[in-house]
């Protein structure tokens, strides 16, 4: 797929990935409730982590073998509208 990277997404080995770094841990939690529900919206999940203020999330297809697919890259899209 050749498809533009969403801003401030890396195109790794895994997946889509990015890291979000927050003032603390309620505002890191904050936003994985936004993307949990952002998620549901679209029927597509996350691979994520959460440690205090850091939240990692890496994006790819489940259905599609594990490969990135336009879910992801919709669903990255989506993710950066909340910051």
């Amino acid at each position: 797929m050749s498809r533009e990277i969403p801003s401030g997404w890396q195109r790794r080995d895994e997946g889509l990935v990015r890291e979000f770094v927050f003032k603390d841990f309620k505002q890191a939690f904050g936003f994985m409730v936004q993307v949990a529900l952002l998620s549901e919206q679209q029927g597509h999940h996350p691979y994520w982590n959460n440690v205090w203020n850091k939240v990692r999330i890496v994006l790819n297809t489940h259905d599609a073998g594990g490969r990135v697919t336009e879910k992801d890259y919709a669903l990255a899209e989506a993710i950066n509208t909340l910051l």
